[in-house]
């Protein structure tokens, strides 16, 4: 009994920490042309918006290690665009200074904030799933050997 519950408890850790090893998934859509990427009443997106990055950006050169949700907003009519605001979200590459934060751009008409994160569908709502399955794996066995 004790061997299957040793055995039980280690195939769970390992799954727990197989699903962080995979390919970066992220949530990738524009506001402007899909209204679900604003999220529903509680800030949460629907899976199907959720993709696979590819193993490298569409330059070729650098590997995707990130999401980014991007905040636009134009404040009156400039270059022929009318007043808006839409979110983007979508993989990214570069993570010189901003990973794990988000930062501000702003010019004539128009301005930006810039979110980047780490982890699989994190440019979505705050997603605690993986965390309460890494949580409950790690205190399963804290329980089971002490």
């Amino acid at each position: 009994m004790k061997y299957l519950q040793h055995y039980v408890s280690v195939v769970v850790t390992l799954l727990t920490f197989f699903e962080h090893s995979t390919a970066l998934k992220c949530y990738e859509c524009n506001s402007a042309t899909d209204k679900r990427c604003l999220g529903d009443e509680n800030n949460k997106l629907s899976d199907d918006l959720k993709i696979t990055c590819l193993d490298k950006s569409p330059n070729g050169d650098h590997p995707y290690v990130l999401c980014r949700k991007i905040k636009q907003v134009i404040d009156f009519e400039v270059n022929g665009l009318k007043p808006d605001s839409r979110i983007i979200r979508t993989c990214g590459w570069d993570k010189s200074s901003h990973h794990n934060k988000c930062y501000h751009r702003s010019g004539f008409g128009g301005r930006q904030e810039v979110c980047a994160c780490e982890g699989d569908g994190c440019n979505g709502s705050s997603s605690i799933y993986t965390s309460f399955t890494l949580i409950g794996s790690l205190l399963m066995l804290l329980k089971m050997y002490m």
